[in-house]
């Protein structure tokens, strides 16, 4: 996934098993949410890829977090 500078437009390339696909996209009003430095740059859920693709916040207050399995108390 790639942005412009602006925020305002995306690219995003998808390999399908015999070429790539190619999706562009360019926002009439509103910015993109995106990392404005390195250490802002995280791997994403395929929910959170859809919620920044319709212009949404990938930090859904509502939403119902995943959670890491590990030891209980």
């Amino acid at each position: 996934l790639f942005c412009g500078g602006g925020r305002n437009k995306y690219k995003a390339l998808h390999w399908d098993g015999d070429g790539f696909i190619l999706l562009y996209k360019r926002l009439e009003n509103g910015v993109i949410q995106w990392p404005r430095s390195i250490s802002e740059v995280r791997n994403i859920s395929q929910q959170e890829l859809r919620w920044l693709l319709e212009g949404l916040s990938i930090e859904q207050p509502k939403a119902i977090k995943k959670v890491t399995p590990g030891y209980f108390h």
